[in-house]
């Protein structure tokens, strides 16, 4: 059964100033999936993108983002480059706290300008 879903799409161009500012990376983003990009386009990319996931599983638990820090919702790619979300501490006890037991599934996209990302949380 399908808990929530949600999408945000982010302005890629917003994250150029974050880009050149690590204090804003490090404010938002967990270590584990901040990047070496080759330009500050494809950085900005890769954390709008990013960003996105985070305020769209916000929408999907029905929460916002109060009750946990954004560091503890993170993307990760697996062997094959599949995205997927990890999500530890406050967001962890949050989603099981209003879930139980669940499944997350995500999606990312970016394109020039614009980001999006789309979150399902799936009751197993």
């Amino acid at each position: 059964m399908i808990y929530g879903i949600g999408v945000d799409i982010a302005t890629v161009s917003r994250f150029e100033k974050w880009v050149k500012n690590p204090e804003m990376i490090s404010r938002f983003f967990n270590p584990k999936e901040c990047n070496n990009a080759s330009s500050i386009q494809k950085s900005c990319e890769h954390y709008a993108a990013r960003f996105a996931a985070k305020e769209a599983f916000s929408k999907a638990l029905g929460t916002g983002i109060l009750g946990f820090d954004l560091k503890d919702v993170y993307i990760q790619n697996n062997q094959n480059g599949k995205p997927y979300l990890v999500i530890e501490n406050k967001a962890l006890d949050l989603l099981k706290n209003r879930c139980g037991n669940v499944q997350v599934h995500v999606s990312l996209t970016h394109e020039k300008e614009t980001a999006c990302a789309f979150v399902i949380i799936e009751q197993i």
